[in-house]
């Protein structure tokens, strides 16, 4: 068990997490090594007479059995018959003295020949010359059950797409993906756009075969190519098995739909206490991991237990639309992990996008996780009905065109805790050629937000009761922190006003327009500091007109902040290195600690007194540290 005195496991309502996880004593072990001269689904699993592929061995196990998969591409989904029978007889699936893994839904094909017959250029042009286009006739046995290139990314749920405000080319995108050395090439909708760019490839209607253009119109015999034909790496066949473990492998080249149903390339299925650590998700279609109830639609037993799973120190890496997504989720432990490239598709408008996307998170804990370069879409999402979740001692980096990094919406019960966080440069998801041009004093006495710019560091829609201590928010677009009220969102208490939230101890630094934006001064904003602001950042917005302040006439008229602070200082951060640099050109205060914060970043307990911001003690002018939380 883990110790009780970890701090970073406490809680908003000051109850610890609760952790399940014993030390396995396993009964049974079986190898698989489809590298083995004798290897044969046949044996007996030992390491002399090993099993051939993962799902013979998964249909064999039983609770308490270890799975032991030695070096080796296995093109297969695994598909588990059972789970364990509690937590100290769980089954394991495990790579083999940390051998590579790779588990592929794809299959590497040979037979191409010169695509013909089509028009390469446009209506009226000339055909261009030198291109090199070839055609793929897809293999059916390579396809039984299951051909990604038939279906669209959207196909079962579109009730909630706005069609109107996107453009839906990559919503109704084949699922299939070709990929060239491993590398993936982009899909077009229309033949003659393979003329145009090359490493792309189109698909005919009937899903059967595709055409190709490698970059630099090469031959692609000389390459390894691939094409995916399953939906999942790992997935049960029956929902709700649970006490499952998988450790150490490699998931690559899911062809899985986009959410909802919320279907990943490694899936719980429904299951719940599944540890998944320090795995790799590489190149997912639609949805990385897996671990609720997977769809609304499905029948919701009261009795049913979601979630309590373990996901840690795994690499989720250019999941086209969702890196973990979960619905109905309670006592989950995300810790430790590295999210990256998630959004791809661009598909945010679908709503369910997000590095992270949870519904109805209860009692979890999200610490020390790495997530950066989100595409379009947030680093981390709790949707509806969020309680007593904590999120501590992450990393968010560098938004590409999203609206924010993190987004927790209509929740108004229980409180939630964000604290301990870096959350860096939010480029914002707008057309930037919306924005009215607001020369003199047009822009400087306009008297409210526009809806067209976003870039948000912390973004609230309908919630209320969110604990926010001691974070860095920076290079935000718009603003570091912004929340609103929706008029529907209060129906059936799925929302609420945002009202009693609690800013406390940030540092925020160079925002677009503002450090804070509260639609109402029904909150508690006290001992922020706030460096290379512009004016105005302060910012109340009913009743109207809006106030757009700064301290000092924050601290006189709303009564917020009067420990708070401006300060002057310099702050880089390298996103590759995950190095930060700070130069601090005055003494930041100290503060009294937040009683329900009690460590910092690195988990160092807090004393009585600290700084604003993520580090308990700035003694030094100048800094230069890593921020990795992994690394704690």
């Amino acid at each position: 068990m883990k110790n009780k005195k970890d701090l970073t496991a406490q809680l908003p309502d000051g109850q610890m997490f609760s952790f399940w996880e014993v030390e396995q004593k396993f009964e049974r072990e079986i190898h698989v090594d489809n590298q083995h001269t004798r290897a044969s689904d046949d044996n007996d699993g030992t390491p002399d007479q090993p099993l051939k592929t993962v799902n013979a061995a998964a249909q064999r196990a039983a609770p308490g059995t270890r799975i032991l998969i030695h070096q080796g591409t296995y093109r297969e989904t695994v598909q588990p018959a059972r789970g364990g029978s509690g937590p100290e007889k769980m089954i394991s699936y495990e790579s083999y003295q940390d051998d590579e893994v790779i588990i592929k839904a794809s299959v590497e094909v040979e037979n191409f020949k010169p695509s013909v017959g089509w028009r390469a250029a446009g209506f009226r042009q000339e055909k261009p010359g030198g291109l090199k286009i070839w055609e793929i006739e897809l293999d059916p046995e390579d396809f039984k059950g299951y051909n990604p290139f038939c279906a669209v990314n959207v196909l079962h749920d579109r009730r909630f797409l706005e069609y109107d405000k996107t453009d839906m080319t990559s919503y109704l995108n084949r699922r299939g993906m070709v990929f060239v050395d491993g590398e993936p090439m982009q899909q077009v909708s229309v033949y003659n756009e393979l003329s145009e760019t090359d490493n792309t490839y189109w698909v005919e209607s009937s899903g059967q075969k595709v055409h190709i253009r490698l970059s630099e119109d090469a031959d692609p015999h000389n390459h390894c190519i691939e094409v995916t034909n399953r939906e999942q790496c790992f997935a049960p066949e029956e929902p709700f098995l649970s006490y499952i473990r998988v450790k150490g492998l490699t998931m690559a080249q899911a062809a899985t739909c986009a959410p909802v149903p919320q279907r990943g390339a490694l899936s719980c299925y429904r299951g719940h206490h599944w540890i998944i650590e320090d795995c790799t998700i590489d190149w997912a279609n639609g949805t990385g991991i897996d671990c609720g109830n997977e769809s609304w639609h499905h029948e919701f037993d009261e009795e049913q237990t979601i979630g309590h799973t373990i996901i840690r120190n795994n690499t989720i890496k250019d999941a086209g639309v969702c890196g973990i997504a979960g619905l109905f989720v309670e006592n989950m432990l995300v810790e430790d992990n590295l999210i990256t490239g998630t959004g791809w598709q661009r598909m945010e408008l679908s709503w369910e996008a997000g590095g992270i996307k949870f519904h109805n998170s209860v009692n979890s804990l999200f610490r020390r996780n790495v997530i950066k370069e989100c595409h379009g879409c947030d680093a981390l999402w709790l949707d509806v009905g969020n309680d007593n979740n904590r999120i501590t001692s992450n990393v968010f980096l560098d938004g590409i065109n999203a609206r924010e990094h993190i987004f927790i919406e209509c929740t108004r019960d229980a409180e939630n805790l964000i604290d301990n966080n870096i959350i860096w440069n939010v480029e914002g998801r707008y057309d930037e050629d919306e924005v009215p041009d607001e020369p003199g004093s047009s822009g400087w006495y306009k008297t409210g937000e526009l809806d067209v710019k976003n870039g948000y560091g912390i973004y609230l829609e309908g919630t209320d009761r969110l604990r926010m201590v001691n974070n860095l928010i920076g290079k935000c677009k718009k603003s570091g922190f912004f929340a609103k009220a929706v008029a529907f969102r209060l129906h059936r208490k799925r929302g609420g006003t945002s009202r009693e939230n609690k800013i406390y101890n940030n540092l925020f630094y160079q925002c677009g327009e503002a450090a804070i934006i509260i639609p109402n001064q029904h909150n508690e904003i006290e001992g922020n500091a706030y460096a290379k602001m512009p004016p105005g950042y302060l910012r109340v917005m009913y009743p109207e007109p809006e106030m757009c302040l700064d301290l000092s006439t924050w601290q006189e008229f709303c009564d917020f902040d009067q420990t708070g602070s401006t300060c002057e200082l310099e702050i880089n951060i390298d996103s590759d290195q995950l190095i930060l640099e700070m130069d601090l050109k005055d003494e930041l205060p100290q503060l009294k600690s937040d009683q329900k914060v009690l460590t910092d970043y690195f988990g160092k307990k807090a004393q009585e007194t600290r700084n604003p911001g993520p580090f308990s003690d700035l003694t030094d002018q100048k800094i230069k540290i890593n921020i990795d939380p992994r690394k704690i």
